[in-house]
């Protein structure tokens, strides 16, 4: 059965953006199954909407079935986990630039802060999470000016997640960062689906 993978990006991405299609390229070659969906209104994400439009593209997950988040993508990847059947299992995910805590620098209008809120202030079930991804790698950049580095304890004490940091990569993004090829993620995408 071909494994599959969905990489989900965060806040104002679009399938197009930075390093997406340039994993998905890498990984199709590589004989899996790639897809980047496309979520409602990514300029104002609410998990509302975001999680179940996953959970549409995805249908039914199995063991063969991977996640690479970045930034928000996180989230929406963990909050779908808890809304799976507690028998059902993925195979792992990649998460980078995740947070869970806290993000810095962003605006102060108050769009952006009840965007913030509504995602931070709404607890997520780390052990829910944690039942449904057997193996899980993190990913931060010492120099993230959103994501800062104390988020990587989330991943590594309620995940179990393997905790990678990488040195002056901002965001890993591709409009802030030129962030459009980056080895480390397609290599923790091999280290868990492989």
């Amino acid at each position: 059965m071909q494994k599959r993978i969905f990489i989900v990006y965060g806040w104002g991405g679009h399938p197009g953006e930075g390093w997406f299609p340039w994993l998905k390229q890498e990984l199709e070659a590589r004989g899996f199954r790639v897809f980047i969906p496309k979520l409602p209104d990514a300029e104002n994400p609410h998990k509302e909407h975001w999680v179940p439009a996953l959970a549409q593209v995805v249908g039914i997950p199995d063991a063969q079935t991977y996640f690479v988040g970045h930034s928000m993508g996180c989230q929406t990847i963990a909050r779908y986990l808890t809304s799976l059947p507690s028998e059902a299992r993925v195979g792992g995910a990649v998460f980078v630039a995740g947070f869970f805590k806290k993000l810095t620098n962003l605006e102060t209008d108050e769009d952006t802060q009840t965007i913030v809120k509504s995602w931070l202030d709404c607890p997520i079930d780390f052990a829910d999470v944690a039942s449904h991804l057997p193996k899980s790698i993190a990913i931060f950049s010492d120099t993230d000016p959103y994501v800062p580095m104390e988020n990587q304890d989330d991943f590594r004490d309620h995940l179990g997640s393997k905790i990678i940091i990488e040195h002056a990569k901002g965001h890993f993004s591709g409009s802030l960062d030129k962030a459009f090829e980056v080895p480390v993620i397609l290599e923790s995408v091999l280290e868990i689906a492989t």
